[in-house]
């Protein structure tokens, strides 16, 4: 198995440091309160994933990280900022050969219908800008009993390419610098339509929960301007914020 090394993930400008065991990148980044600063973990033991879920990963078998970073937007614009990292992440793993990832909303990373990994932002207030630390989770090797665990289909980087998960890391985390940059200097707007291009439910039939326990069906019709779900519905066209994807079809 090859290890983690905080050398070989070097980033301009950007802190790099290994763990071998921790619970949770985010939470201890978000406890530090320091930005520019990329914490990478062998093993979570307190995985985290969004609304709480946890994210599964056995010791070696994927890469899990999170990058620290000091963001300068308003408030209310930060909740673009899973969409971002989804562009930054999908652009360096095509990069990578994988052509076909594409990005489920808000923060999902899949290819030929299997989840391949997830991101989770998290901010904080600072008396100039937000901290926002992004937890990045790859598959990178194939677990059988995961598929299992999760009752979905999974994928992983080793059935598409030969993986270095340190250069993962390294790319990966350079390119979400490099969107996170476009987001700081021009907002979400420069990114939105690369994240559409990258959609992997455009135009199918989706069934979603609501953040209040209601399930909504309608077509995927891309983004509003802040990020949020477009819904066409049999009632009209409909804006979705806060919400899971349970399932996608054909329209």
């Amino acid at each position: 198995m090859d290890r983690l090394n905080a050398g070989a993930i070097a980033l301009p400008g950007i802190e790099v440091r290994v763990l071998e065991r921790c619970t949770s990148t985010n939470a201890l980044l978000l406890d530090a309160a320091l930005g520019g600063v990329l914490l990478a973990a062998e093993e979570q033991t307190a995985g985290r994933g969004r609304r709480g879920r946890r994210w599964h990963a056995a010791p070696g078998s994927g890469v899990t990280f999170s990058l620290a970073h000091t963001v300068h937007r308003p408030l209310r614009e930060l909740a673009g900022l899973a969409l971002v990292a989804g562009v930054g992440v999908a652009r360096a793993l095509r990069g990578l050969g994988l052509a076909r990832v594409a990005l489920k909303w808000p923060n999902d990373l899949v290819i030929d219908g299997g989840k391949l990994g997830g991101i989770l932002v998290e901010t904080r207030a600072k008396a100039r800008g937000a901290l926002a630390v992004i937890g990045v989770g790859i598959n990178c090797r194939h677990d059988p009993l995961l598929e299992g665990r999760l009752r979905r289909a999974v994928a992983s980087l080793d059935r598409y390419i030969d993986v270095d998960r340190n250069l993962v890391i390294a790319c990966t985390a350079a390119s979400l610098l490099e969107a996170i940059a476009t987001f700081e200097a021009h907002g979400l707007e420069p990114l939105r339509g690369e994240w559409e291009a990258m959609d992997a439910h455009a135009g199918e039939r989706l069934r979603v929960r609501l953040a209040d326990g209601r399930i909504l069906t309608g077509v995927a019709r891309g983004l509003e301007p802040d990020g949020a779900l477009r819904l066409q519905t049999p009632s009209g066209l409909r804006t979705v914020r806060s919400a899971r994807v349970l399932s996608a079809r054909p329209a």
